[in-house]
């Protein structure tokens, strides 16, 4: 799983999320940041709130102290294959290295040319390169947007 403050890097480029079961997603606050959630029909779902926003909705006694909250409040965390997934046909390939991390290959400037992301997890190395990837063209805004965990 990556970093929190990854994903949160990744939200504020610009990466798009659309909810999808099997998301999981922390809620960004001092108390809660270490914890991963799962959208899970059991558990968390994801509905629409008064408001027409979208709320993940706690279920059951799992989580008894939270009732819902609302998708701007909560960071995605993608996982491996979603990563690789919003990459695209940018992405090239992936290779293990002899000490074990993981080099990204793909395209991620507006140059087209092939960089390589080098980190110590294959995930940490697709963020990498998906970061650098959405910040080629320049600063994005700071506003979170919707995105898919299905990508």
């Amino acid at each position: 799983m990556i970093d929190i403050d990854v994903a949160r890097r990744l939200q504020h480029a610009g990466l798009p999320w659309f909810p999808a079961e099997g998301d999981l997603f922390a809620i960004d606050t001092e108390q809660l940041r270490d914890e991963a959630f799962m959208l899970s029909s059991m558990v968390i779902e994801s509905a629409e709130g008064r408001s027409g926003q979208k709320i993940f909705r706690f279920n059951g006694t799992t989580e008894w102290a939270l009732d819902s909250v609302e998708q701007h409040e909560a960071l995605w965390i993608p996982r491996e294959e979603q990563l690789r997934d919003a990459l695209g046909t940018d992405f090239v390939s992936l290779r293990r290295e002899q000490d074990g991390g993981f080099v990204v290959s793909a395209v991620l400037d507006p140059r087209g040319e092939v960089q390589e992301v080098r980190a110590p997890h294959a995930e940490d190395a697709y963020a990498g390169a998906l970061l650098m990837r959405l910040t080629a063209d320049g600063p994005q805004s700071a506003e979170p947007s919707p995105t898919s965990g299905d990508q």
